[in-house]
């Protein structure tokens, strides 16, 4: 598949980081939507059947890796790819968390490495 047709949902509380994060997927040729919080992320995977998500672990209303626990956990959701990014956290608070997290991008990041992250699943 090309990257036009995959979709990406990025949730990141911080809009800075979310708008940077969608600009550079976009240019990417992915189709990029986001969210900045983690009440709507459920009804939001269902509604847009994303083919990878961003999840930042701390958000302002929600912990990211309950998220990622709920999402593996559902049958309709447990193959979504889901990439936790974040700063303060590393993949052993991801793995304390049992939230079998496909993956982990640290911020700051470089824009080839979240690239090549988010290609790793869109293959």
């Amino acid at each position: 598949m090309i990257a036009g047709s995959k979709k990406i949902l990025v949730v990141d509380d911080d809009q800075d980081i979310r708008e940077i994060i969608m600009y550079i997927l976009e240019s990417e040729g992915y189709q990029v939507s986001g969210l900045d919080n983690g009440s709507g992320v459920l009804q939001t995977v269902a509604q847009i059947r994303p083919d990878i998500l961003l999840l930042d672990v701390q958000l302002g209303d929600r912990d990211g890796r309950d998220i990622c626990r709920e999402l593996k956990e559902q049958s309709t959701t447990q193959d979504l790819p889901i990439i936790m990014i974040s700063a303060n956290s590393g993949w052993e608070a991801i793995r304390e968390k049992q939230c079998k997290a496909d993956d982990f991008l640290a911020k700051p990041f470089d824009i080839s490495d979240l690239v090549n992250h988010v290609r790793r699943f869109a293959a």
